[in-house]
């Protein structure tokens, strides 16, 4: 499963401090701490055991980065998942805090 597969909606549980998104019945999330300074520290990323391997890891990342991009945040990926995605996909660098490095 490529990313373009995976239909479902990023959602932030805002209870649980998380981006969540519904694949197959199952439940792919990041986790996230939202600093005073506008900065999303990315956590934990998880992608239950059925779902390993279909590209849900980095479609959740692709829409997690997204979005921190278009409401003007930053970036601190504390997740090596995250980090490695960014590794991967260097456009994205330009929105790390300041200070971080991948």
């Amino acid at each position: 499963m490529s990313n373009s597969n995976v239909e479902s909606k990023l959602v932030i549980n805002e209870e649980k401090k998380r981006f969540e998104l519904k694949v197959e019945g199952e439940t792919a999330f990041v986790e996230f701490i939202l600093s005073n300074e506008n900065i999303f520290f990315l956590t934990h990323t998880e992608v239950p055991v059925a779902l390993e391997g279909k590209g849900v890891g980095s479609a959740i990342i692709s829409r997690v980065l997204e979005y921190i991009k278009e409401k003007g945040y930053t970036l601190a990926p504390l997740c090596p998942f995250a980090a490695a995605y960014i590794k991967r996909h260097p456009d994205w660098k330009n929105i790390l805090a300041k200070g971080y490095n991948v």
